[in-house]
């Protein structure tokens, strides 16, 4: 029996699910099961499909994010939503927590980052050495030094998130990688919401998945209540 996996939509093109907190997404080094194989035995097993499956991933989220993922359960499909998200008519909404308090409450975040392969980390350079990264962001609640903030991403930066806002002195709670005196605990970021056009029928798609109440989540719960009843009037 397949492991269970959380359906967000599915029809006959597209496949969306939730992917788990510090799953890969994809086979890697550290032989974990991965989210693209999972779902492929799920299909395989739910539908009784003989050979392989085919399954094309079209976008990433870093391994200890969880949340809405998007896949292609065609190659039609996989060429188009490619395309979406080339246009960035693939939008994605994000929830996190970070350290500190923003002062304005909502905005945008403009910079430039370049990327360190050797080290898989990402930092903020002028704009002659580095591409352009863009993020909307809005601060949900306040509480014990902390602020719930709903991010949408324009572009999509290795680690963009996590850097931007570590850069300006508030990092994402959690964070190891870009906050050197952060606490051990699961990363709070968290891949809440997607809305694309439908590959074949143009229809717009929009899915939602929010974070467990638990840990510094449950701090912002009635947010979190919030935005999963405006997610489903969108």
């Amino acid at each position: 029996m397949v492991a269970t996996i959380k359906v967000l939509y599915e029809d006959n093109h597209v496949l969306c699910l939730a992917k788990p907190v510090n799953m890969p997404i994809m086979p890697d080094a550290s032989g974990d099961m991965d989210l693209l194989t999972m779902a492929k035995a799920w299909l395989k097993e739910k539908y009784g499909k003989p050979g392989n499956v085919y399954l094309g991933l079209v976008h990433r989220l870093d391994r200890p994010v969880g949340g809405a993922m998007v896949f292609a359960k065609t190659s039609k499909a996989a060429s188009r939503l490619s395309d979406a998200v080339r246009k960035q008519l693939l939008e994605k909404t994000y929830l996190a927590i970070i350290e500190g308090s923003m002062k304005q409450k909502e905005g945008t975040l403009v910079d430039y980052l370049a990327k360190d392969e050797k080290t898989n980390t990402s930092h903020v350079v002028d704009k002659d050495h580095g591409k352009k990264c863009i993020l909307h962001y809005a601060v949900l609640g306040e509480r014990n030094g902390l602020s719930l903030v709903k991010i949408r991403l324009v572009t999509g930066r290795s680690h963009q998130i996590r850097v931007q806002f570590a850069s300006r002195g508030l990092p994402l709670l959690h964070d190891q990688r870009y906050n050197k005196n952060a606490t051990k605990g699961q990363i709070a970021l968290h891949a809440s919401m997607l809305s694309f056009p439908h590959p074949t029928t143009r229809q717009q798609i929009v899915v939602c998945d929010l974070p467990r109440h638990e840990g510094a989540w449950s701090l912002f719960e009635n947010k979190l209540y919030d935005t999963a009843k405006e997610t489903e009037h969108a």
